[in-house]
């Protein structure tokens, strides 16, 4: 089967799967707006309840537009039980001007007023049945999770856009719209392109195919689909009180991961306690994502050519959805944060002027040091030739995978056939940002200078305290001493082993345990030269040159779980120790703040909760990037928390402080944490010491 008759028979698989009968547009002739005081604390979410608000209508047509979307007018006895919930959801939307000040609201047998600055809700009767009023329907889909969430008869709804209806559904907390294409179905080793069918019924109530990947067997090469959650639907053809949109991209060393519901980053309880719409995307990985083979048509980047295909859907698409498609802030850990950074220097996201803000967490980076050329972490900020990924994952797949063919053509139609699950899980894989001259055209994001090269947006770099420990291996049990115990953790030789130790940078804990000791030494090395040294250098460079409108630096100090293949959760070093009291780990004594164990605290999606200050970390953490989002600041308006009665994020910001701008060599930075403390960068005199020099940095080093 040729690549044309390949690409013919997915599209028609998609369609197929995805094309019903056309049903009613939910929103033809109204806004939908999903109200839900949202703390954070799943366990708690049995005490609250919602409601659907909208536009305003006669009195005597409530409630059947309440019927048409399967619920009914809310009763006085249900607000008064949750006065506290509808006094400050109620509050908020006047306070955003999404309603008038003392708006009246249509409920059952009467009529509710609330306003930004009351303190208490105000039930009458109906004054006047020639006055339209906004109307309080009831929200009766309780399912609180991504993973418990589905579609039923009485939860679903359908919005117009782009030609197309997408039929999506709400739970507990957002309107949700899943496995939505956003490409055409490109063949294998072709550059997708965006969505264009019109006229049809999507099915947007179940998650769509995960790329195909390594240790997977059920995800398929047809994958490009997105996720939306909203806590907002405008009313179709309307654009007004459009909200921010966070766009993420999911990490996974370019090898794997998803967008889906286990991903740990689905935006429903972010989009519902912040009035942010969410986005999440799968695109393709490994060799079928970024293979680059010299002299041809197949340039590499695939994978990041999905995720701008997913931004134009966006700015075409998302106004429908809620979404303002001019402020669209992406982020993204690890791969996803390589990501954030390779777009942030993309031509073609430049020039559409597709992001409004960047969040790359955890962004992998480093350069030659220790007697190292580079780590694992180099070729995500540091960008290959075609010609170097060739070398380094080209002909070696092709042998490897049987394509030993004397011409180039006939191995690349060989590779075509291979299935693609055998592709990806070959030893050696194509996992590299490439130079192919259309969607990279740099050897890394030029932060040195101010010009077209880097988008001006405001930015937000972080790492967590030990992002290290994730890329370290655990030495031997039976190592001599320390030197012998960095070595085997980091590869090095025993000179530079040496060198570290007599640095006294990097100090010695002596818990009893040498290995444990060492390798304690040898993580924090590698958070430095994988992670925290090229991160800071970057934020101070964009600053200072403002190739970045504004940068802000964190480290995050309170995480839980997270990338660990030396199994070090088992013992409790991944998220604290089971102590009385705390089954779950205690946060409060001594364990490694992994790589990737930020994605819970900052999507407010963390469970469990091992202490108190797990969820007001979650509360804070997320709403410095809902501020981010908004503002391109991630200080939140204090008048902003009091309405929507967020007392314990009130508490922390008190506590903690304004987050400044980065604006010298020093920083400043934030130590997130409850409550967050404001630092200089860390580790700037070990970052020294490993030749990461904001000086050379600023030259156009790595």
């Amino acid at each position: 089967m040729g690549p044309t008759t390949r690409a013919a028979a997915a599209a028609a698989l998609l369609l197929s799967s995805t094309v019903v009968a056309a049903p009613a547009v939910s929103n033809s002739g109204t806004s939908m707006t999903l109200i839900y005081q949202n703390n954070l604390n799943t366990t708690d979410d049995v005490n609250h309840i919602g409601a659907i608000v909208l536009d305003p209508m006669m009195p005597e047509a409530g409630a059947k537009a309440c019927a048409a979307i399967g619920e009914t007018l809310l009763t006085q006895m249900s607000i008064e039980s949750h006065s506290d919930d509808f006094l400050h959801s109620l509050a908020y939307l006047s306070f955003a001007g999404h309603q008038s000040h003392k708006q009246q609201y249509l409920i059952q047998n009467g009529a509710l007023t609330v306003g930004e600055f009351d303190k208490k809700l105000n039930f009458a009767k109906v004054q006047s049945r020639n006055k339209k009023l906004p109307v309080l329907c009831t929200q009766s889909s309780n399912a609180n999770t991504a993973v418990t969430s589905n579609a039923t008869a009485s939860n679903q709804l359908t919005v117009s856009s782009g030609g197309n209806k997408y039929v999506g559904f709400r739970n507990q907390k957002s309107f949700r719209f899943n496995g939505i294409p956003y490409a055409k179905p490109p063949a294998r080793f072709e550059y997708s392109t965006l969505y264009d069918g019109t006229g049809e019924t999507i099915q947007a109530t179940k998650y769509g195919s995960d790329c195909v990947q390594v240790g997977r067997t059920t995800g398929g090469e047809q994958c490009l689909f997105l996720n939306i959650q909203t806590p907002y639907l405008p009313k179709a053809g309307s654009k007004k009180d459009l909200r921010p949109v966070l766009f993420s991209i999911h990490g996974g060393g370019f090898t794997g991961g998803d967008g889906g519901p286990t991903s740990g980053e689905d935006s429903g309880n972010f989009a519902s306690r912040e009035d942010i719409v969410g986005v999440e995307i799968n695109y393709r990985l490994s060799t079928l994502g970024f293979l680059a083979i010299p002299g041809t048509d197949i340039k590499g980047n695939f994978g990041i050519g999905d995720q701008i295909v997913a931004l134009e859907w966006v700015k075409k698409n998302i106004a429908q959805f809620g979404g303002d498609p001019n402020r669209v802030t992406i982020i993204g850990g690890s791969a996803g944060a390589g990501s954030v950074r390779t777009l942030l220097g993309s031509p073609r996201v430049i020039n559409q002027k597709l992001i409004a803000g960047a969040i790359p967490q955890s962004n992998l980076g480093g350069g030659r040091t220790l007697g190292l050329d580079g780590d694992y972490g180099t070729t995500y900020s540091s960008y290959y030739t075609v010609n170097e990924s060739y070398a380094v994952a080209g002909q070696q797949i092709f042998r490897g995978l049987g394509c030993n063919q004397t011409s180039l053509d006939a191995q690349i139609e060989c590779l075509k056939d291979v299935p693609a699950q055998t592709i990806q899980n070959y030893a050696t894989v194509a996992r590299y940002v490439v130079q192919d001259g259309t969607i990279v055209n740099t050897p890394q994001l030029i932060v040195s200078e101010r010009n077209s090269s880097t988008a001006h947006v405001p930015v937000m770099f972080g790492t967590t305290t030990d992002d290290g420990a994730s890329f370290s291996n655990f030495p031997p049990a039976n190592i001599s001493d320390l030197s012998e115990g960095i070595q085997a953790s980091l590869g090095i030789t025993a000179e530079y082993a040496q060198l570290t130790i007599d640095s006294g940078l990097f100090p010695f804990y002596d818990t009893g345990n040498l290995t444990l000791d060492a390798f304690n030494v040898s993580q924090r090395i590698a958070t430095d030269k994988t992670f925290r040294c090229i991160d800071e250098a970057t934020v101070y460079a964009g600053a200072k040159s403002r190739a970045f409108d504004k940068a802000y630096y964190y480290n995050l100090d309170r995480t839980y779980g997270g990338y660990d293949p030396n199994n070090l959760g088992a013992s409790g070093l991944a998220s604290g120790p089971v102590t009385a009291g705390f089954p779950n780990g205690n946060p409060n004594l001594p364990y490694f703040r992994l790589h990737g164990a930020d994605v819970g605290f900052t999507y407010g999606n963390q469970q469990p909760l091992r202490d108190a200050n797990d969820l007001k970390t979650s509360q804070l953490m997320s709403g410095y990037i809902a501020a981010f989002t908004r503002t391109g600041d991630p200080n939140p308006p204090m008048r902003y928390l009091e309405v929507r009665g967020y007392n314990d994020m009130i508490e922390g910001v008190r506590r903690s402080g304004p987050w400044l701008p980065v604006r010298d060599r020093n920083g400043p930075a934030k130590n997130l944490d409850w409550p967050a403390k404001t630092i200089q960068f860390p580790d700037l005199k070990q970052c020294t010491f490993l030749n990461y020099t904001i000086s050379y940095y600023l030259d156009g080093g790595m």
